[in-house]
C-alpha cells in the first residue's frame, strides 16, 4: 500500500496566510478540517507526505498521546516520533536521553528522581538508567519554548484526555488502532488513522553510546533494534513503518534483520552520500531543510530515494520545498502544511 496521500496544492495554499497566532489548537484543527472538506481534489493534486513531527509539537506537548491525537484529527499521512530504551528493556516514545524539567515533572505524590531538583545529576534522569515503572512517575505537559511554540497547549483531547506520560511504542500503536475504530471520530479521520504511517527515529548517537545503553557495537544488531522490530512484527505493521536515524549504523543493522522495513537516512549540515544510502538499503533521504537543493533532489530521485526534509514550520519554506519537488514535509505544524 502506498502510504502517501494525494494532497491538493491549492488546499495547501488556502488558509496559512490567515492563520491566527492566538487560535487554540482545537480551533486550528477544526478550521483545517473545514478547509479540507470544502476543497476540490481535482485541482492540481500532488503526492505529498505530511508528517506530524513528534505528533503535532506546535499544538500539543511533544511525543505524547494528545499530540498524536491532534495530528490524527488533522489528517496527517505519517506520525513522526522518537524512541529510547529503558533500563528494563522497554521501547518508549521520547526524544531526549534525559528527562528534562523544561518538558516534564514528577507526578504529584510520586516517588523517584525529580526533574525539578536542580541538584539531581543528569545520570539519575537518563531513560537508559530508569525502569518503565519509574518512567510512569513523570508527566510531560510543559512547553519548553513558548516563544517558538506559542500555540502549544496541554489541552486534554477526546480520546487521550490528559495522558501526558511517556508512552511505550506498543501503547502508541494501540492508541492509533483504537482511534481508527472510535465512532466519535469522522469516517475520514478513522480511514486516515487506519492507514497512517509511522516514521520512527532510533535515538542512537555515535559519539554517545550511553544514550541508549544497550551495548551496541555498531556492527551487530543491538537489543534496542531487535525489540523495535519485535513490536512492529507483533502488530503486523511492517508495511506502515519507516525507521530513521542520524546514526546510520542503526539503519544498516535493521536492514540485515528485516530487509523489508523502509529506512530513512537523517542528515544535517553535511554533504550526503546518497549513493551509499541507497546501496545500503535506505529508501528515503531526510535532510535538514537547509541542505535541500534541486540538484540533490534530482540525484536522490534518480537513485530511487524519496526526499522528506525536516523540520519545516514556516509557510513560505513549505511552499519553496514543494516547488523544488520534495516528497513530503516533517513539521511541528501539520495544520499549516495541510491548510496551505
Amino acid at each position: 500500500m502506498n502510504l502517501l496521500v494525494v494532497v491538493t496544492l491549492s488546499l495547501l495554499a488556502a488558509a496559512c496566510g490567515s492563520a491566527d497566532p492566538v487560535t487554540s489548537p482545537e480551533e486550528t484543527i477544526a478550521s483545517t478540517q473545514q478547509a479540507a472538506s470544502t476543497s476540490d481534489p481535482a485541482t492540481a493534486p500532488a503526492i505529498l507526505d505530511i508528517q506530524g513531527h513528534r505528533g503535532a509539537r506546535g499544538l500539543q506537548p511533544e511525543n505524547t498521546l494528545p499530540a498524536f491525537e491532534a495530528a490524527l484529527d488533522l489528517g496527517v499521512t505519517t506520525l513522526e516520533f522518537d524512541l529510547h530504551f529503558t533500563e528494563d528493556g522497554e521501547v518508549v516514545v521520547w526524544h531526549d536521553p534525559v528527562i528534562d524539567a523544561s518538558k516534564c515533572g514528577l507526578v504529584p505524590g510520586a516517588d523517584g528522581p525529580d526533574p525539578d531538583d536542580p541538584l539531581l545529576p543528569d545520570e539519575d534522569l537518563m531513560i537508559a538508567s530508569l525502569s518503565s515503572e519509574e518512567l510512569s512517575n513523570f508527566v510531560c505537559d510543559r512547553n519548553p519554548d513558548p516563544a517558538r511554540f506559542p500555540e502549544q497547549r496541554a489541552s486534554p483531547t477526546a480520546l487521550a484526555g490528559d495522558d501526558y506520560g511517556i508512552a511505550s511504542l506498543g501503547a502508541v500503536f494501540d492508541f492509533v488502532d483504537a482511534y481508527a475504530k472510535d465512532q466519535s471520530k469522522t469516517s475520514e479521520q478513522r480511514t486516515m488513522a487506519a492507514a497512517v504511517a509511522f516514521n520512527i527515529e532510533t535515538k542512537r548517537k555515535p559519539d554517545n553510546p550511553a544514550a541508549i545503553g544497550d551495548g551496541f557495537d555498531g556492527t551487530n544488531p543491538g537489543p534496542f533494534e531487535v525489540a523495535i522490530l519485535d513490536i512492529v512484527a507483533e502488530r503486523g505493521l511492517g508495511d506502515r513503518v519507516v525507521l530513521q536515524s542520524f546514526d546510520h549504523r542503526s539503519l544498516w543493522v535493521i536492514h540485515v534483520l528485516e530487509p523489508s522495513i523502509r529506512l530513512a537516512a537523517l542528515t544535517t549540515r553535511q554533504t550526503p552520500d546518497l549513493n551509499e544510502y541507497a546501496r545500503r538499503g535506505a529508501s528515503i533521504w531526510s535532510p535538514n531543510q537547509a541542505d535541500v537543493t534541486a540538484e540533490r533532489i534530482d540525484e536522490a530521485h534518480d537513485l530511487g530515494l524519496l526526499v522528506i526534509p525536516w523540520t519545516i514550520n514556516d509557510v513560505d519554506d513549505m511552499k519553496k520545498l514543494i516547488e523544488l519537488g520534495v516528497d513530503g514535509l516533517i513539521t511541528d505544524r501539520p495544520d499549516l502544511a495541510l491548510s496551505l
